[in-house]
């Protein structure tokens, strides 16, 4: 839970949505042979949606096919906006926050060897491509996003360091993979931790995302089996008039000061670069996987004043304690400033003290995570927390240099636990005709 923001869900426009629908008939099968989703609004989509009022004791009567310059106006924009598959970096990464979150590992199964790995990185990146772009799978579609748009789905492939053993594959294993070091505060379940491949879904509607998460697990078919599995969400576009900064399950801004696409060390910290080592990790990055489990029943006793004091900044607006009552969240911190009593207004310990980049020799990460709740425990204490995910071009000079700063110190610490991690090297987007991964599996 590092001193940085989230990059800000845009508010969506309702006038004049991105067409659902395209010039092609709607009986007409897409290019590849598959009805998009999209396209099935205009047919049986579109009618089973056009439900009218009560009609007696006839129940719900289906109202009048909408004429065909209607039908683009049964998506609003926030089912009709599209990320796209091919690019330098896999999507997922710099695109906005999404309603809706499924993180998924998967063991290769035993005797699986490097061709049926490339063979299942074809059919996921296949699969991730059409449902990105609003088309049904192309391997027996559940059909339970039928009447939906792209909804900013995004799929994002990784791999851990088990894989390469696996797959015959060791030369190729980026030195930067190696095992995150143990910190005294994790609390890890092995069983929920790692995996030789890694797979993070996102979109702004939970059954486009569930949707991506079946077809994946259904491409996997007997070459990989499912080792864990989370889910996880966040506030939905167009919640609140302008873009936020996210909240997490402790109520508190959670996110300030995470480096833009804008700056220009953007790239050098996120990405790897074009001459980077190995070769195929050229514009990948390399992702930190923890679910942090939120002590809510404690954290709530504590008096709001006493919270900011832990995390650093006013829990209304995010703002650092040390600009006093005035501020706000992209306020610089003055970790000098005094109040009258001569203690420091921002505590030694505060978790956005320790966190801060300047403070840990210019490290930097991208931070997207998902909030979970996975229900209440036996003892009545609920499940809840962060699914924290984090990109870095180096996990060494990323996450761990902080990670170790706040597992001496932080304030914040009393109130959450480390349950599991993982750490996978993405690579860089897949080019149009290339799946992702294809320069190491067949380089």
């Amino acid at each position: 839970m590092a001193e940085q923001s989230t990059p800000k869900t845009p508010v969506p426009k309702t006038p004049a949505p991105k067409s659902p629908v395209s010039n092609t008939p709607a009986s007409e099968p897409s290019s590849s042979g598959v009805v998009s989703r999209r396209r099935l609004l205009g047919t049986a989509g579109a009618a089973g949606l056009a439900l009218g009022a009560v009609g007696g004791a006839a129940g719900y009567a289906a109202a009048p096919a909408a004429p065909t310059a209607d039908r683009t106006a049964l998506l609003n924009s926030v089912g009709a906006d599209e990320a796209m598959f091919h690019g330098k970096h896999q999507p997922g990464i710099t695109n906005a926050l999404q309603a809706k979150g499924h993180l998924v590992a998967f063991d290769l199964a035993a005797g699986a060897s490097r061709k049926e790995a490339a063979a299942l990185l074809r059919r996921w990146s296949t699969t991730a491509e059409r449902l990105m772009a609003g088309e049904a799978s192309a391997n027996d579609d559940t059909d339970v996003a039928r009447d939906a748009g792209p909804s900013s789905l995004t799929v994002t492939f990784g791999f851990g360091h088990s894989f390469f053993a696996r797959t015959g594959l060791e030369k190729q294993r980026p030195i930067a993979l190696d095992p995150l070091p143990d910190f005294s505060s994790d609390h890890l379940d092995k069983a929920r931790s790692n995996g030789d491949l890694w797979v993070q879904i996102g979109a702004n509607d939970s059954l486009v995302a569930f949707h991506a998460l079946r077809a994946i697990q259904q491409d996997a078919g007997r070459a990989a089996k499912v080792r864990w599995q989370m889910n996880g969400f966040n506030r939905s576009p167009g919640a609140t008039t302008r873009p936020l900064t996210a909240r997490n399950l402790m109520g508190q801004i959670d996110g300030t000061r995470n480096p833009k696409p804008s700056e220009s060390d953007f790239d050098r910290r996120i990405f790897v670069p074009d001459a980077g080592d190995p070769a195929w990790m050229a514009g990948g990055s390399y992702a930190v996987v923890r679910r942090i489990r939120m002590l809510l029943d404690d954290w709530e006793k504590l008096s709001v004043t006493d919270q900011e004091d832990v995390i650093g900044r006013r829990k209304s607006d995010g703002a650092p304690l040390s600009s006093g009552t005035g501020g706000t969240e992209t306020t610089a911190m003055d970790l000098e400033k005094t109040g009258g009593d001569g203690k420091l207004l921002v505590p030694i310990n505060a978790h956005a003290r320790i966190t801060r980049p300047d403070e840990n020799g210019g490290a930097a990460m991208l931070r997207r995570p998902f909030s979970f709740h996975d229900g209440i425990d036996a003892d009545g204490v609920p499940d809840a927390g962060l699914l924290f995910v984090c990109w870095q071009a180096d996990p060494l000079r990323g996450f761990v240099p902080v990670q170790r700063k706040l597992d001496r110190g932080d304030a914040l610490s009393t109130f959450i636990r480390h349950e599991s991690s993982g750490l996978f090297a993405v690579p860089g987007g897949a080019a149009k005709g290339e799946y992702v991964g294809q320069k190491l599996l067949e380089g």
